[in-house]
């Protein structure tokens, strides 16, 4: 009896999971990003030595960071001519990443050096430094919290008073981990997302980590590489809270441009 009870059961599981909805490879999935369009709306000279890691705009104004060995600087930047009005250089032993200000304080993370530079906005004069355990690629906040991106999947977010690490939100685009994630910034409760080497820019959710839109850049790409070979990938998002004006460029590019995104 023991025995056609155990039968039963088993047949039971195995016809139930053999009812089980398969995965269907034709059918599109749910969580894909959306197609993210935009127009230029305006453009402006930009500095073609400028390995551009961070661009930010605060109180109507323009900051960059810069990267690579020996030409890393932190610059408060003039958007109508692309000139710095205001700059400092970092230690050549610093690869100068991403950069992003809340109350008047600036952040710049470095690369392999896992440091995290603090600045008083008015003068640049650096008061602080915060060691990573991490390599630093983009940083940006959300009114409250610093978040960074370190090249891979995942945002990282640290408090400012401490830099200790608050919760670590994986990025997913569709089904799978996104990877690459860049420069970023905090644009109407999403983070935007350059991914390193490629066209693209991702709206994510930081409530669950989805890439809900994206926006193929290639061909403002190209046209900056015919104006100057030397170009290198898209990289810089800078949102104007005041104007609800969004600008972005990239490595060595000789152009900024002003663009609008679709919801």
């Amino acid at each position: 009896m023991k025995k056609f009870l155990l039968f039963a059961v088993v047949a039971a599981i195995v016809s139930c999971n053999n009812n089980d909805p398969k995965p269907d490879p034709d059918k599109p999935d749910a969580n894909a990003p959306k197609s993210m369009s935009y127009s230029i709306i305006a453009t402006y000279p930009h500095d073609t030595s400028s390995y551009t890691q961070g661009l930010e705009i605060y109180k109507g104004e323009m900051y960059e960071g810069t990267g690579n060995y020996g030409f890393s600087k932190l610059k408060k930047v003039n958007l109508a001519t692309g000139k710095a009005d205001r700059e400092i250089a970092l230690d050549k032993k610093y690869f100068g990443e991403g950069i992003t200000i809340l109350n008047d304080t600036v952040y710049q993370l470095t690369w392999k050096e896992k440091t995290v530079f603090v600045y008083t906005l008015k003068d640049f004069k650096k008061v602080k430094e915060y060691p990573l355990t991490t390599e630093g690629w983009g940083l940006t906040n959300d009114g409250k919290n610093l978040i960074v991106s370190t090249g891979g999947s995942d945002l990282y977010y640290y408090e400012p008073s401490t830099f200790k690490l608050l919760k670590t939100q994986t990025v997913m685009e569709g089904n799978s981990p996104s990877f690459n994630l860049n420069e970023l910034e905090f644009i109407n409760g999403f983070v935007y997302a350059n991914q390193y080497t490629y066209p693209y820019i991702f709206k994510i959710d930081p409530s669950t980590g989805l890439v809900v839109a994206k926006a193929d850049v290639t061909q403002i790409w190209e046209r900056v590489k015919r104006i100057d070979p030397n170009a290198e990938v898209p990289n810089g998002i800078a949102y104007d809270t005041a104007t609800k004006k969004t600008y972005i460029t990239g490595k060595l590019w000789p152009e900024l441009y002003e663009v609008q995104f679709s919801e």
